[in-house]
């Protein structure tokens, strides 16, 4: 997959260009259908398919109080991206000076670096351009004088609720797992890099591999059987484990800021500066504060115990002994 920082660099690809255009959080059921109608776009009039996305997320610069945790970070959804079949990718940068672009502007760039712009598709409710003027009626309009054309995608409705990137962290914050799969269209998932923690977890006898996630919604906190998908590691006999997401409360003292660590059952190898993508497959129970190290040990070995009775047949593990 090709990704582009800048919109000057579509002018290297074969047009014409069917972009489709949103922040793509999540790259959930709605997105895709954005995505696709490019996609489509592209194979029966020949082009290039590029996906249009924003990086920080616009929320982060123009009211950052209020930016939500993400569904999936930058690098995280470039690999969802890259998954759907989509090859090229342009992630541009979005600044304090990208929010004071009015929405004749943007698109003015975009129809400049094209060879040319054939098609452009969005949300039907997108807006876009300082103080977000921009709609689909105004798309359309610009579309009409520059000659391309603009498809503003329906809301796609599931179980009589709209999809939304806002449904699905309510979802992933109540530990609704089955419900955000049906909204996404896959697992839901956390992405982070495999990082050096205190080494407590290999003492007692289960290594952990602590997961820095970057910003990403993350469900309550406890203990989760889990499926894991990694890159620069391979896994030896199987891909799950043991998920601990809390505040460590019997090793960490006045601990605030959550951790995720993940043991892999029968793993045993050097995970550090590997990327690991986790799939929640089912809560096990509440972070609890253990009277002392012997205990936790001892609750930590009934855990495996329990997420090799639920992950035994799980697609793409084996959890068997």
């Amino acid at each position: 997959m090709t990704v582009l920082r800048n919109i000057g660099e579509l002018s290297a690809l074969p047009g014409p260009i069917a972009l489709a255009i949103g922040v793509f959080d999540g790259v959930h059921l709605g997105h895709q259908e954005v995505i696709r109608a490019a996609m489509d776009f592209s194979e029966k009039h020949g082009g290039t398919a590029v996906v249009m996305t924003f990086d920080p997320h616009p929320m982060r610069v123009l009211r950052p109080e209020a930016a939500p945790r993400l569904l999936c970070s930058t690098r995280h959804k470039l690999r969802m991206l890259e998954k759907l079949g989509v090859t090229h990718v342009l992630v541009s940068p979005f600044t304090n000076e990208t929010a004071q672009t009015t929405a004749q502007e943007f698109i003015g760039a975009l129809v400049r670096s094209c060879r040319p712009l054939g098609f452009v598709s969005v949300g039907y409710t997108w807006s876009f351009g300082k103080n977000r003027q921009g709609n689909i009626n105004q798309l359309m309009e610009l579309g009409e004088a520059h000659g391309f054309g603009v498809y503003g995608v329906p809301a796609v409705q599931l179980d009589g609720e709209v999809v939304s990137s806002t449904l699905i962290r309510e979802a992933v914050r109540a530990g609704d797992f089955a419900k955000a799969k049906r909204l996404l269209g896959r697992d839901y998932t956390v992405l982070g890099e495999v990082v050096h923690g205190k080494h407590l977890g290999k003492q007692l006898g289960f290594p952990t591999a602590n997961v820095a996630v970057e910003n990403e919604e993350l469900p309550p906190s406890g203990v989760y059987a889990v499926k894991v998908q990694g890159s620069g590691f391979r896994v030896q006999e199987n891909n799950c484990g043991v998920a601990n997401l809390g505040l460590r409360p019997t090793v960490e003292v006045g601990a605030t800021d959550r951790a995720l660590e993940v043991h892999l059952l029968d793993f045993d190898g050097d995970l550090y500066g590997s990327e690991m993508e986790i799939v929640f497959i089912q809560h096990l129970r509440e972070e609890i504060k253990f009277a002392g190290l012997d205990e936790l040990k001892a609750r930590i070995a009934r855990d495996v115990e329990a997420a090799r009775t639920i992950l035994v047949g799980h697609r793409g593990c084996d959890a068997r002994r």
